[in-house]
């Protein structure tokens, strides 16, 4: 069962699930991107940059060795990182209201993740925010059908984060509920 949890947990990490939904939203709602090349950036910045960091903790000096934490660590660097690269390409190449909620969605949830974590000490989980985010972003954008597979990919995932121990439910329910309201705020604010 063990080995059920750990594929749950991967094919639910935060950047594969940004693909999956920047994808949806590409194919079922393309006028969210004046251009191909929109849809391009977003998904290098939100998908496929953050999970470079996890071929790379090996071989970065300052994570080399810290196993697990240095992971998770520089995953929330590569991350933020992304972030702040779509909100600044997002502001240099004329991107749809729709661009700038999704890229603001990401930056700031990410930025409140590592302030719990780092600054506060608070835990709460970036597998969680990085789950309930995507999902409610295809919900609000109309594609329920891949918002029901998000959500029971998500479920099996909290379920083996807690399994597993690698959060409890009250870490997994904060992170859903940064995403969560945030998004709430910005579409009150777009």
């Amino acid at each position: 069962m063990k080995v059920v949890y750990k594929i749950a947990r991967i094919l639910t990490l935060a950047q594969l699930l940004a693909a999956f939904s920047l994808t949806m939203l590409y194919i079922y709602r393309p006028d969210i991107y004046p251009t191909g090349g929109h849809f391009a950036y977003m998904l290098f910045y939100l998908g496929i940059l953050p999970l470079l960091a996890y071929p790379l903790q090996p071989i970065v000096p300052k994570f080399k060795g810290k196993g697990r934490d240095g992971q998770r660590t520089l995953a929330m660097i590569f991350a933020v990182v992304g972030y702040v690269l779509s909100v600044v390409t997002c502001a240099l190449t004329g991107a749809s209201s729709e661009m700038w909620l999704i890229a603001l969605e990401y930056l700031i949830s990410g930025i409140l993740i590592l302030v719990f974590n780092k600054v506060f000490h608070i835990r709460i989980s970036a597998h969680g925010c990085g789950s309930a985010g995507p999902i409610f972003l295809l919900l609000y954008f109309g594609l329920y059908a891949p918002a029901a597979i998000m959500a029971v990919l998500t479920v099996i995932a909290y379920v083996s984060s807690v399994k597993m121990k690698r959060h409890t439910v009250p870490q997994l329910v904060g992170g859903s509920l940064v995403s969560v309201l945030l998004l709430g705020v910005l579409v009150l604010i777009f």
